[in-house]
């Protein structure tokens, strides 16, 4: 067993040897790359830029008209959302308001006992027949005249402030 262990020991001693051999300290080439690296021309940084002093700015436009208010001063009483016109919710419905105007065509009049009558389709091919008073659409379009070829509508819409407008709208013979 004393040989055994004694030619390990000899063994890693001559390992430990040969390792710490070939450590050389010879690093001339090493300390000369570093030399030769330090003396390259590396370069320059370039200056802060110049800055422009700050150039004060005097407004001279005080007496003029503030942009941000109207020219003229919205008269209160005029004002759709104060005006009263709203669509009437007690009315009943008649047949040709669940369709929007766009759905329903003119197809011609109609005259008895001296009143005119126009002949509405709408998107069920259904021919209803209309006369002045009568409402049309979905914008509480009442009809204000018919002729042989237009029923002049008058609408009442949202104005988009809160209140409401009437507007004029026609449906003309042909069209849909």
């Amino acid at each position: 067993m004393k040989t055994t262990s004694h030619k390990i020991s000899v063994f890693l001693l001559l390992c430990l040897s040969a390792t710490l051999s070939a450590c050389n300290k010879n690093t001339d080439d090493l300390n000369a790359f570093i030399e030769a690296t330090k003396a390259k021309h590396v370069g320059s940084v370039k200056p802060i830029p110049q800055f422009k002093p700050y150039e004060s700015f005097i407004y001279t436009a005080k007496e003029l008209r503030d942009p941000f208010t109207p020219e003229e001063e919205i008269n209160e009483e005029d004002d759709s959302a104060t005006s009263g016109l709203r669509p009437d919710s007690i009315r009943p419905k008649q047949a040709l308001e669940a369709f929007p105007l766009d759905t329903l065509s003119m197809v011609g009049t109609l005259e008895q006992k001296g009143e005119v009558w126009a002949l509405v389709t709408d998107p069920k091919s259904t021919v209803h027949r209309v006369q002045t008073g009568q409402y049309l659409g979905q914008n509480e379009g009442k009809i204000i005249a018919i002729t042989e070829t237009d029923i002049n509508l008058v609408e009442i819409v949202t104005d988009g402030l809160g209140g409401y407008i009437e507007r004029e709208a026609s449906l003309t013979i042909g069209s849909e």
